[in-house]
C-alpha cells in the first residue's frame, strides 16, 4: 500500500481492466440464511453442526463438494433429492429474506471498468438471487457459475475461465471473495484478490481470521467495505463524467 491510499501489485500502481465479484457474501448476503438452511436439513440426517461449522468447512463451495464432505465427515450420503429439497427451502427464505450486500449498487454506479460474477452456486440459484435482489439486468450475461469448467473452487479454473470470456490477461483481474477457497482459487490463477468482510456472516472476523493453504502472503488486502475497496484501488471507479462500463 502507498502513502496515498492506492495500491501497489506487482512493483506497479495496479490498474485492473476487470472486476470479478464473487456472488454469495460478495454480492447478496445469503451466507447466514444458507448456513441455517442447510443446518436445518441435516438435522433429519443425525448431523449436528453449527453456522461455525459451515463457515470453516462449505463456505464458497458447490454443493456437490458440501455433499462429498458430508460424507467425508460424518459417513453420511445424501440422496440426490437433498439437493433439490435444500434449494427449495433455500428460495422459500430468500423470497423473504434475501438483501444485496450493503454497499453493492453504489459500487457497481461508480465502476468505470467492466464486471462479472464467478460463483460455486449453480446457474439455477444465482439466476433466482440476482432476480430475487433486481440485479440481474446488471449482471447480464457476465455470470460465471462453476458448472462450466472441470475442477470449481480452490481450482483456478472458473477464474482463467472467466478471464478468457471476457477477454482480460488473469493479470489484469481483481477479483472479490469472501471464502478462503474463492481467495486460493484467484490467488492460484495469478489475480489480484480481495478478501471482503462487509456480509453479514464475516462482520465480526478479522485479517487473521482466515487461513489461505497454500499461501501463506494470503489475499493481496482486505476491505470491510466497497467504499475501501473503490479508495485502494482507485483506477475502478468515479470517473468524473460518470460514465460506467458493464453495466
Amino acid at each position: 500500500m502507498r502513502q496515498d491510499g492506492t495500491f501497489t501489485y506487482k512493483d506497479t500502481e495496479f490498474e485492473p481492466e476487470l472486476l470479478i465479484l464473487d456472488c454469495d457474501g460478495v454480492v447478496i448476503d445469503s451466507e447466514v440464511i444458507s448456513a441455517l438452511t442447510l443446518i436445518d436439513l441435516l438435522k433429519g440426517w443425525e448431523i449436528q453442526i453449527d453456522v461455525a461449522f459451515v463457515r470453516e468447512h462449505f463456505l464458497g463451495r458447490s454443493f456437490p463438494t458440501v455433499a462429498g464432505s458430508v460424507f467425508e465427515l460424518f459417513g453420511v450420503r445424501l440422496p440426490p433429492q437433498f439437493e433439490s429439497d435444500y434449494r427449495q427451502r433455500l428460495f422459500d427464505k430468500f423470497e423473504t429474506d434475501l438483501r444485496l450486500v450493503d454497499g453493492l449498487e453504489t459500487l457497481l454506479d461508480h465502476l468505470v471498468i467492466p464486471f462479472c460474477i464467478a460463483t460455486s452456486s449453480s446457474p439455477i440459484r444465482v439466476s433466482r438471487s440476482l432476480h430475487l435482489t433486481g440485479v440481474s439486468a446488471r449482471f447480464a450475461d457476465r455470470v460465471f457459475t462453476a458448472s462450466e469448467v472441470a475442477h470449481g473452487k480452490p481450482a483456478p479454473d472458473l477464474f482463467l475461465h472467466v478471464a478468457d470470456k471476457m477477454g482480460v490477461h488473469p493479470d489484469k483481474c481483481l477479483v472479490v471473495e469472501d471464502s478462503s477457497v474463492g481467495l486460493q482459487a484467484a490467488l492460484s490463477a495469478q489475480m489480484c484478490t480481495v478478501w471482503f468482510t462487509g456480509a453479514s456472516h464475516m462482520r465480526k472476523m478479522t485479517k487473521f481470521g482466515i487461513e489461505i493453504k497454500g499461501f501463506p502472503q494470503g489475499p493481496h488486502f482486505t476491505v470491510g467495505t466497497f467504499e475501501e475497496l473503490i479508495a485502494q484501488v482507485p483506477s475502478i471507479g468515479n470517473r468524473a463524467d460518470g460514465e460506467t462500463h458493464g453495466s
